[in-house]
């Protein structure tokens, strides 16, 4: 490894630079406006009982405090509102993280070639956090041409130089350096950027592109360390510090509840996970959770007043409330209280936290009571309208366009989400029409100048500058305007996922006479205009279920309400962490799959007798957590389904032999319920999903999360957000193993489940069914053959009776 180091700066300006980032803002010291404000809702005050323990002193020359002096404090309960006595000496905090370029969204790295010989990349840090040493790991993979001209790279930070490194021939193909960074140029929002010091020089160069490349390599990382800020406990702060949007690395918010953990007090964490899923976006977020026993660092805590979690007892309340207090362990940490006497009241607080910004300077407030209203079916915020055409412009974030600078740019990218369930017949195609603009400039070779489209990585096709044809053409050189402006693109429906992407790459290519200085000419500029559109109307909503892939790409058929009004979230009578923790990390890939919280998600622990829960039952898509040591409600959950549950183990139930008639009769011939028994025997340590049609309801689906253990359960959380792993999962049957991966297999009979007219569905039978229908038409013919038979030969016998042919020779004798 070579090393390159810069001198820090000294620590009096770090400790500066910590006081004017926030210290200011969080000294406990600072007026705080505890009056209520002027809305419907009551701001409580709440006394600042661990103001000493706030007291953070400048970072240089901190010390750990006494271990003694910390577990003498926890000893007594802590009450919200309460004084109590404070440690002899402040708590610090000290923290690290790692940022790689993979992260800082470049999963491929960063490759200079060509024209594109400078680029750079932006990263974000949370602002509670203050930065005292930096460093950057940097992993570079150089050309051979490149290496030999014995050029440099050079980096900057916000526009301040970092250094260079030499790009010289190496033993190895990657050449790592680390970097130390003064931690004072690291801010809030930085741009890293790379550029190879004589690019002017190799632009000019013919095949620089192929010739002239350096990458960087996506493991390179970027260290930091520093200190956590006392943020205090104003609620105004929420989401901080459980997540900040600037964090670019994965969060981890801790869930906590009383020793005797309830169904509501799930249900609510359910309803701010979903939501906490959607503001952390592209980055993966999971919530650890701990029952009678504080989180060591932020959590957010739910139950009932009077409650003891730990050291902390919630505070007494007569209606729904959230409080904002300081973790009795850190007080640079923080817990939030979601509090309720009952299920209503716990579901109002969780609302009020995921529907509206909580601008309170005070710690404590009384949630007034809000409706609640219901979503429609495939309403969810972040799904593409398929009502109309819709506006790829409507598709961008805030911050995109749809216009490129210059020669050298990145493709524009344009992200949408579909319902998995969209139905096209076959021949049928979803049109995408495009306009664009193409510069106007001289030099520009329109011939082999194109528009590249592609959609999730599959090219589509090359739209040209200028329109097609020998009369175009001659018009053209006849000093015409043959400008393609407008094309309308057909997409096979296959090609539409549950998340898509589109991208569009305006290559142009300059003459080969062109002069070289245009090749830096960042004037011109490339345009898809505001009237492109996709348009999904004519598509319906019709599937074949249970489908585990669209339960994994966009958690349907759940979210096809996405507030999931018509789920039920079922877990065994007695459920430990890492069953809520799982119940947790799937609510939360609901909300980021919708944009949509699940604010109408009912929790219920083990399977209802009767009454209200029963009948929501039978009202209700199920999605169930359990592990295989939960035998008893294994076996009550699988009693009406293709699968069995004995001891510790699952397995498949034989098909009888009606059920061999009938799956060959309707063509259902690649089920393998053999195969997955065989599997599910042969792994003794496993985790996945099984689904299968309702018994409470045969229009209703039934996904439960299984594992051997909580161990295999917990681990699902990974196994979610590789690519790789939800590519595979397939069928209703999907089985993840640490030697095999995964694989999946279809077991049980599948039903159609969508809207589609009485008589399409007699068509879409007869495709489906296509040996049932031939038999019933042979069988329809058989039936016709021999009534025809049966009437011919009565009709002969008629006419060759002896006393017809009497009959009919008197009638001819007396003519």
């Amino acid at each position: 490894m070579k090393i390159l180091k810069h001198s820090l700066l000294a620590s009096s300006l770090a400790a500066a630079l910590w006081l004017s980032a926030g210290w200011a803002e969080t000294s406990p010291d600072a007026p705080v406006n505890s009056a209520a404000p002027a809305a419907p809702e009551q701001s409580v005050p709440v006394a600042e009982e661990n103001s000493a323990l706030s007291d953070l002193p400048p970072p240089a020359g901190l010390e750990q405090a006494d271990p003694a002096l910390s577990s003498a404090a926890s000893a007594a309960p802590f009450v919200p509102g309460q004084p109590v006595a404070a440690p002899a000496a402040a708590l610090n905090q000290p923290i690290s993280s790692t940022i790689s370029v993979a992260q800082m969204g470049q999963p491929q790295g960063i490759t200079l070639t060509g024209g594109q010989l400078q680029s750079g990349i932006v990263f974000t840090l949370p602002g509670d956090e203050v930065i005292t040493n930096a460093h950057l790991n940097l992993s570079l993979r150089v050309s051979p041409a490149l290496a030999a001209r014995n050029t440099s790279l050079q980096l900057m930070l916000n526009g301040q130089p970092l250094g260079t490194l030499p790009l010289g021939a190496s033993d190895s193909d990657v050449s790592d350096y680390q970097l130390e960074i003064p931690a004072a140029m690291v801010v809030a929002s930085n741009n890293l950027s790379f550029k190879i010091n004589d690019a002017d020089k190799l632009l000019c160069e013919k095949e620089s592109a192929q010739n002239y490349q350096v990458t960087i390599l996506p493991k390179t990382t970027l260290g930091l360390e520093g200190q956590q800020l006392n943020i205090g406990t104003r609620l105004r702060n929420f989401p901080r510090p459980f997540i900040d949007p600037l964090r670019m690395t994965p969060a981890s918010v801790a869930m906590g509840f009383a020793s005797n953990v309830t169904p509501d007090a799930v249900t609510a964490a359910a309803l701010v996970a979903s939501w906490l899923g959607i503001q952390s976006d592209y980055r993966t977020i999971r919530f650890p959770v701990t029952r009678g026993a504080l989180p060591e660092q932020n959590g957010i805590l739910f139950g009932h007043p009077g409650e003891r979690i730990g050291t902390l007892t919630l505070p007494q309340a007569s209606g729904p409330q959230l409080t904002l207090v300081d973790n009795p362990n850190n007080p640079v940490y923080k817990l939030l209280l979601v509090t309720g006497e009952d299920e209503a009241q716990l579901r109002q607080a969780a609302l009020r936290l995921t529907t509206q910004p909580l601008n309170t300077d005070a710690s404590s407030l009384a949630v007034q009571p809000q409706p609640l209203t219901s979503r429609k079916p495939y309403d969810a915020p972040r799904w593409i309208n398929t009502n109309r055409p819709v506006r790829l412009s409507e598709l961008l974030d805030p911050n995109q366009t749809l216009t490129s600078t210059g020669i050298w740019h990145d493709a524009l990218r344009v992200n949408f989400r579909a319902a998995p369930d969209l139905f096209l017949w076959d021949g049928d195609a979803v049109p995408v029409n495009l306009h664009y603009r193409f510069p106007s400039e001289s030099w520009i070779d329109e011939n082999s100048s194109f528009l590249n489209v592609m959609l999730n990585g599959t090219f589509l096709r090359n739209l040209s500058v200028n329109k097609v044809g020998l009369l175009e053409q001659a018009w053209h050189r006849l000093g015409g305007d043959a400008r393609q402006e407008q094309y309308q693109l057909h997409l096979d429906p296959w090609l539409i996922y549950g998340d898509n992407q589109l991208s569009l790459y305006f290559n142009i290519r300059p003459k080969a006479d062109a002069p070289c200085g245009v090749l830096l000419n960042n004037n011109i500029k490339s345009r898809i205009e505001e009237e492109s559109w996709i348009d999904l109307s004519h598509t319906r909503h019709f599937t074949l279920l249970p489908n585990l892939s669209y339960f994994v790409g966009a958690s349907f058929p759940f979210s096809r309400l996405a507030d999931f009004s018509q789920t039920t979230l079922l877990m065994p009578e007695k459920p430990d962490d890492a069953e809520i923790a799982t119940l947790l990390d799937l609510a939360a890939r609901a909300g980021n799959a919708t944009g949509a919280a699940l604010t109408q998600n009912q929790v219920m622990f083990g399977l209802p007798g009767g009454g209200a829960h029963l009948a929501r039952l039978a009202k209700s898509d199920v999605l169930a957590i359990s592990t295989t040591g939960d035998n008893g409600f294994n076996q009550q959950m699988m009693a009406h389904s293709p699968f069995e549950s004995n001891g510790s183990t699952f397995g498949v139930k034989s098909l009888t032999t009606l059920d061999k008639a009938r799956s060959w009769l309707t063509g259902d011939w690649s089920r393998q319920p053999l195969d997955a028994d065989r599997y599910f025997s042969s792994n003794e340590a496993w985790r996945g999903f099984i689904s299968y049609r309702s018994p409470w309801n045969p229009d209703r689906t039934v996904v439960m999360t299984v594992a051997t253990s909580d161990e295999q359960l917990l681990r699902l959380h990974g196994d979610l957000n590789s690519p790789r792993i939800n590519a595979a999962i397939r069928g209703d049957t999907a089985i993840i193993t640490d030697e095999n991966g995964i694989r999946s297999f279809r077991v049980g009979p599948q039903f159609p489940s969508g809207e589609m007219p009485w008589y399409m569905m007699v068509v879409w039978y007869a495709n489906q069914h296509s040996v049932l229908m031939a038999l019933a038409a042979l069988l329809l013919a058989a039936l016709v053959g021999v009534a025809t038979f049966a009437m011919l030969q009565r009709h002969a016998r008629r006419r060759l009776d002896p006393q017809n042919l009497r009959d009919a020779g008197n009638q001819s004798g007396r003519k």
